[in-house]
């Protein structure tokens, strides 16, 4: 059952699905929440882990703190409710913001972390292709989501949009030497026509020791809700084998064994 949770001396909305098997923790996109894309996830890791999430400062039943949107604090939150929370080394999938920060924590505090699976994330802004800028202009069936579970005053809405826009066009500031640094299993995934570049895709994927890259054909930047049954698929196979990939004819890996 979802519930409130002190993390870090605020308060944060959790969820928790039982199972006795290893932890793993969902990070939702930015501007999002936990209940928009975990149904699309759970069938590929609920029976054999034990799942956590969580909505992050300033977004679903999560109220806002300043400097909430940037990326270092989302990451040091994330780092307070592994250790909090989980307790427990875990692995990280996140999808688009959320995979920023796995990447994050995972530079900060190895420990903490046993596997990554990135959707559709960038390290850089640079990697992303240049959306229109927000009008100010809001549907009314989001202005009713978050006014049925924000804990912030209605009119917040457009200025956490407009601010998380400006932030992103500075953060993140990671370099292929950050990404260089992270020794665990990570696999990086993206749609065919995902907003995010395909050479920044594969610059991440390729500056990563132990890295792996599923690209998902026919997809967006939304393909775990397009394609969820082949991608629910890639990322059940990845979390049951995480030793180094040996191949037939390795170009870019070396095989221990050959």
């Amino acid at each position: 059952m979802p519930q409130y949770l002190d993390v870090d001396g605020h308060q944060v909305f959790s969820y928790e699905w039982d199972n006795n098997g290893e932890a793993v923790v969902l990070l939702h996109g930015g501007l999002s929440q936990t209940s928009h894309w975990d149904s699309y996830i759970l069938p590929a890791v609920e029976d054999e882990f034990h799942v956590f999430a969580y909505d992050r400062t300033g977004h679903g039943f999560t109220g806002d703190q300043a400097k909430s949107f940037h990326y270092q604090h989302q990451a040091d939150e994330a780092i307070s409710y592994l250790k909090q929370v989980v307790k427990e080394p875990a692995h990280l999938i996140g999808y688009s913001d959320g995979g920023i920060i796995a990447l994050m924590v995972a530079m900060q505090q190895p420990a903490l972390v046993r596997s990554i699976i990135t959707l559709g994330a960038n390290f850089h802004p640079d990697g992303v292709t240049h959306l229109d800028d927000f009008d100010g202009v809001i549907s009314a069936e989001n202005q009713e989501e978050y006014r049925a579970t924000s804990p912030d005053a209605p009119e917040t809405q457009g200025l956490k949009i407009q601010k998380m826009i400006d932030i992103q066009k500075s953060e993140p500031n990671l370099s292929t030497s950050d990404l260089a640094s992270i020794q665990c299993p990570v696999m990086v995934m993206a749609g065919d026509d995902d907003v995010i570049k395909h050479n920044h895709t594969v610059e991440l994927y390729e500056s990563i020791p132990l890295g792996q890259l599923a690209i998902v054909p026919a997809t967006s930047h939304k393909f775990i809700k397009e394609r969820p049954a082949l991608a629910q698929l890639l990322i059940r196979e990845f979390l049951e084998d995480l030793s180094y990939p040996v191949t037939r004819m390795p170009i870019r890996r070396t095989n221990p064994a050959s």
